[in-house]
């Protein structure tokens, strides 16, 4: 049975990963930020397999008020997982998401909730505003949002920033797994919704240690791809296959012909460019065999096409 969306409702899911030394500050805000508005909240906390008593606190917190309610993980499965299994749960006509850490401020959810209904938005994402981060981890942000803005086409300054507000229904159709979670608004695009920003406040760092690390960064540009081939190229994937089948042959197709022009036009031999020679063969042979799985995933999802019919 579908659950009933409760109207004037805002569900906030937040992922807990160690942040014990937060999550009482962190209620504290959330609930004062709602305390201005004709909205009442819930608050989610899911536990991602934390080890430093977050778990006790977050016990405490649920027993102490009714509208926060825990879900928890023994084991540590990662962001999409607990947003996953937040969105599952949430009743609220809007559903926000936002880290535990304290660097985003609770009070841009009513706010983002405002802009939503004005704008006629879909969902809204925080656009930090003089990064609190490390120098390493504050510029690998840019240039991922940079290429993240030019492959999908979405022009959000802050892709994975963690303080957003969805309408109800973005979360329950969209479905996360692996590190995903990056890539919601792009999810929610190919789902048919519309996405805007909001500037919001960054706070420094007050307990407990950042989770990034330089593999996120690399991950996340594997993560974009898999995003884009599953989503955009699925039901055309010659249009992925098929334009770096072009570029290889063509870029080794020029490579022979400057070769045959050095041989015939100037008397070189091949032998002195070898190198070239076997590169520009490569590329042909990899661009043919690009274009060979664009034709087989097409054969695939037309047939996968007409058994639906």
């Amino acid at each position: 049975m579908e659950k009933t969306i409760q109207v004037n409702l805002v569900s906030v899911v937040v992922p807990v990963y160690n942040e014990a030394g937060s999550l009482r500050e962190l209620h504290l805000k959330i609930s004062q930020a709602f305390e201005k508005i004709g909205y009442t909240h819930e608050i989610i906390f899911v536990d991602d397999g934390s080890r430093d008593g977050s778990y006790d606190i977050e016990q405490e917190l649920a027993k102490e008020y009714p509208n926060v309610s825990i879900i928890r993980f023994h084991a540590n499965r990662g962001k999409a997982a607990a947003l996953n299994e937040g969105f599952a749960v949430a009743k609220g006509e809007y559903v926000a998401t936002i880290d535990a850490d304290l660097q985003d401020d609770p009070e841009a959810i009513p706010q983002m909730v405002e802009l939503i209904k004005k704008e006629k938005y879909d969902l809204v994402s925080g656009w930090k505003q003089n990064r609190q981060d490390r120098f390493i981890k504050k510029h690998t942000s840019k240039i991922f949002n940079f290429v993240t803005r030019i492959m999908t086409g979405i022009p959000l300054h802050d892709m994975n920033n963690g303080l957003k507000v969805y309408k109800s229904e973005v979360v329950k159709t969209i479905s996360l797994y692996g590190e995903m979670h990056r890539f919601i608004p792009v999810l929610a695009k190919m789902n048919g919704f519309r996405s805007g920003e909001m500037k919001v406040r960054h706070l420094p760092r007050k307990f407990g240690k950042t989770k990034y690390g330089i593999s996120r960064f690399y991950k996340g540009f594997l993560d974009l791809l898999t995003v884009l081939f599953t989503t955009k190229y699925l039901r055309r994937p010659m249009h992925f296959f098929g334009l770096w089948g072009m570029a290889f042959v063509s870029v080794g197709l020029i490579a022979e012909i400057y070769l045959l022009v050095l041989k015939y036009a100037y008397g070189e031999p091949f032998q002195k460019h070898i190198a070239l020679m076997i590169l520009g063969v490569l590329l042909i042979v990899f661009g043919m065999q690009f274009f060979s799985l664009g034709l087989i995933s097409e054969m695939i999802a037309y047939h996968q096409k007409s058994k639906k019919q």
